[in-house]
């Protein structure tokens, strides 16, 4: 258990709950591939799209 994680369970008398480890390499992995799946089902003209908003946005911005 990290410290600080015992420190809290000390001082609040409560159990910290861990992750269980098979639960986040689960999430992770669906993580992982989630951004790649998506993009090989746009169609390269709303990929194109995306893009282009993305840009807007970015040089919409004020700098400073």
């Amino acid at each position: 258990m990290p410290k600080d994680a015992r420190v809290v369970e000390i001082s609040t008398r409560e159990v910290v709950r861990r992750k269980n480890p098979a639960a986040v390499a689960l999430g992770r992995l669906g993580g992982l591939k989630g951004g790649k799946a998506r993009m090989e089902k746009l169609t390269p003209e709303r990929r194109r799209q995306i893009a282009s908003d993305a840009a807007r946005a970015r040089w919409a911005k004020k700098s400073g």
